[in-house]
Parts: structure tokens; C-alpha cells; sequence
């Protein structure tokens, strides 16, 4: 078996410090790692990077700490409208759900889209119906919601009516989890799910169920998932800008990553971050905020998780 790496990202928009309790900060963390685990378990037996990336994320959309599943934000009018993709590296083939509002694990569905074959994405009632036709698992709308997104949803029309919105926390804004990973057989999948930003407009779908945008990956060059502001990473194509930058200028995963997010993105005054890996095991998480939930596990098997500048080692 060749080299094995995994990396996470639970969303860019971590909140200011003092926004939560150490023991707030320090669960998040444990989710983190269980997502590590999930994930890092499939690869290390052999399994592939795509089996793998679904695992990790999976994690957590069902934890309440990141905006996906459960824990999602509301649009405008209070509702969740989840979005969700992945895609094999292997054989560029990909699958993606959006506006979707009962189903448990939107990146599940997106599996299965993929798997189907007669589209990549699908949207609103007939991706919930996909959903359920295909036995996934099927919720209320409200199971997604919880008082922390309640309370960002009402911040951010606060804001809105005081015109104060460009002032908003990165965290009353916006959040997505993805995940990255090369399996033995030197495969790169990659996924990403997003309840989107609290208070967006009904029907608003960002770059996370884009191909090429919040999720990219391509046997060779690396697999990529972002989060941000979402229109800015369609405009500029990000996955598909990174694996372009390592594929035919050569560049260096890292050079590559950081370039879109610190330079391309940075000057647009929004907050973006990534996690990506490379055909050679190569890791890299660049950010322009406060800081990026994310963790990442050597191809030496070392386990790390982060939220701000410091970096935890975990014991999994």
C-alpha cells in the first residue's frame, strides 16, 4: 500500500475566542479528531479516499459544532437549505444535492447521485425525493436546528437592519466542513457540505455543490475543499485554480492554496480557507481569518487538530 493523508476543515468562520467556553472550544476539537478517525480508519485498511472523505464528513453533519446537518444555519426565513458534494478523483466523476431540507446526511446523497450517474447535482424536493427513494436517512426540517444557529440568524438581521452586515463575525456569517484524502492506491477524493450563511436569501446556493468551486479533486494533482463566501470561490473556480496551479505551472500544493486563498481572495476583504492533499501525501490548510477548524493526519499516522494559531496533536 503507497502513502496514505487525510485532512478536514469544519468552516473558516471560527468564532472570536471569547465567543466560547474552553470546554466549548475543547468539544469541537474532540469532533474534530472523531472525524480524523472516521476517515483515517477506512484508509488505513485499504479502503479508498472516497469511502474515506464521506466518513470524515459525515462526522460531522451530525455534530452540533459546524454548519452542516445537524447544527446547519437558517436562511432568511428561518429555514435550513443544505448543500452537500463530492467527487472521485479517480475518475472525475462527482455527485452534489442543494436547497435539500429532510435528508439526515446531504453528502450521502451526493454519493449516491454520483453512483446513480444520471446527473451530478439535484436540487430541492426532487433531491429530498432522490434521497428517499435511494433509503437514506430522512429527518424533520427542525432536526437541523439549534439554538446557536437560532441566535446567529437573529445577529445577522440585526445587522442587516443597522447596516452593519460586512461587520459581522466570521461565525454569524457563514461555515461549511469538508474533507480531503489519498488512499494507497494513490487515489484523491475529496467533500464538502454547507448549511450556507445564516440569513441568505431562500433559494441562495453557493460553491459547495459546484464542482470545481468548493470541491475539486484529480488523480495527480490534489483534492481540494473550501469554505467562505461561497460566491467569490465560483467566481474565481478555487478547486479547479488550485489543481490547475500544481498541474500545469508546477507549483507546490501549498504555493498553490495559498496564493488563491492569501492573495486572489484576500483582496476581495472576505474569509476564505481550505484544506487540500496531494498526489505525493502533501497537506496544506490556509485561512485569512481568525482562524479555520481543521485537522489533518500525517502519512505517518500523526493526528492534529486546530481551531486558531495552535495546533493540537491528538492521540486517536
Amino acid at each position: 500500500m503507497g502513502k496514505i493523508a487525510l485532512a478536514i476543515h469544519g468552516g473558516c468562520g471560527v468564532m472570536a475566542k471569547l465567543d466560547l467556553s474552553d470546554e466549548e472550544w475543547a468539544a469541537a476539537r474532540v469532533d474534530l479528531g472523531r472525524a480524523l478517525k472516521a476517515g483515517w480508519e477506512i484508509l488505513r485498511a485499504g479502503g479508498t479516499a472516497l469511502d474515506a472523505v464521506q466518513a470524515a464528513v459525515v462526522v460531522m453533519e451530525d455534530s452540533p459544532h459546524f454548519n452542516a446537518g445537524y447544527g446547519a444555519a437558517l436562511n432568511t426565513n428561518g429555514k435550513h437549505e443544505l448543500d452537500a458534494s463530492i467527487m472521485d478523483g479517480r475518475t472525475l466523476e462527482a455527485g452534489a444535492v442543494t436547497l435539500v431540507r429532510r435528508i439526515r446526511n446531504p453528502i450521502k446523497a451526493a454519493r449516491k447521485i454520483m453512483e446513480n450517474g444520471d446527473a451530478i447535482l439535484l436540487g430541492g424536493e426532487a433531491a429530498d425525493d432522490f434521497g428517499r427513494g435511494a433509503g437514506l436517512d430522512m429527518v424533520e426540517p427542525d432536526y437541523f436546528t439549534t439554538e446557536r444557529r437560532v441566535k446567529a440568524l437573529a445577529a445577522m438581521k440585526a445587522h442587516a437592519a443597522a447596516g452593519t452586515a460586512a461587520k459581522a463575525s466570521e461565525s454569524e456569517k457563514h461555515g461549511t466542513v469538508g474533507a480531503v484524502a489519498l488512499d494507497g492506491a494513490g487515489h484523491l477524493a475529496a467533500a464538502t457540505s454547507t448549511g450556507g450563511y445564516n440569513n441568505k436569501p431562500e433559494g441562495r446556493i453557493g460553491d459547495t455543490p459546484i464542482i470545481g468551486a468548493g470541491t475539486y479533486a484529480r488523480d495527480g494533482a490534489c483534492a481540494v475543499s473550501g469554505t467562505g463566501k461561497g460566491e467569490y470561490f465560483m467566481r474565481y473556480a478555487v478547486g479547479h485554480e488550485v489543481a490547475a496551479r500544481v498541474s500545469y505551472l508546477g507549483e507546490s500544493l501549498e504555493k498553490a492554496a495559498a496564493k488563491v486563498i492569501q492573495e486572489d481572495l484576500k483582496q476581495h476583504d472576505i474569509g476564505a480557507g481550505l484544506v487540500a492533499v496531494g498526489a505525493d501525501g502533501s497537506i496544506t490548510a490556509p485561512y485569512n481569518t481568525d482562524g479555520m477548524f481543521r485537522g489533518w493526519v500525517t502519512p505517518e499516522g500523526k493526528f492534529h487538530v486546530a481551531t486558531h494559531g495552535e495546533v493540537f496533536p491528538i492521540n486517536p
